[in-house]
């Protein structure tokens, strides 16, 4: 089986700089879907789900609130809706379901070690739920 090569991807999805909300969408539905592979991702899948995401946090930086008044609650759950995973994929981090409620209600605060575990589920900066 050949490898899918970058340029081959950047030709596929021609991305550019998100001017709508339906391009806002569909961006963020392709960058779930690479989020949501998980080590099954290529590197050149990878390169192109960063530069998804820059794309995403440009528009989201000229169309939406501004980053620091979301809670980790919310950053949470906004990774949960674009990427795939369900509430029941949390509970490997948080090691029980009325934790992951509490987390993603913003009732439970989300600590370093769990910090970590979902910056590496999401492929994120550990910080953000923090």
């Amino acid at each position: 089986m050949a490898t899918i090569t970058y340029e081959s991807l950047l030709a596929e999805i021609c991305p550019q700089v998100i001017d709508s909300y339906k391009q806002y969408q569909e961006t963020g539905k392709r960058y779930g879907d690479l989020v949501g592979k998980g080590s099954k991702r290529t590197a050149e899948e990878t390169k192109l789900m960063r530069l998804l995401g820059i794309l995403i946090e440009d528009y989201d930086r000229r169309h939406a609130m501004p980053p620091d008044v979301s809670t980790p609650a919310e950053r949470l759950q906004f990774l949960l809706d674009h990427s795939g995973k369900s509430s029941a994929d949390l509970v490997s981090v948080f090691g029980q379901r009325s934790h992951v409620n509490e987390a993603l209600t913003g009732k439970r605060a989300i600590g370093l070690s769990h910090a970590r575990k979902l910056g590496q589920m999401f492929n994120v900066q550990p910080g953000l739920f923090l």
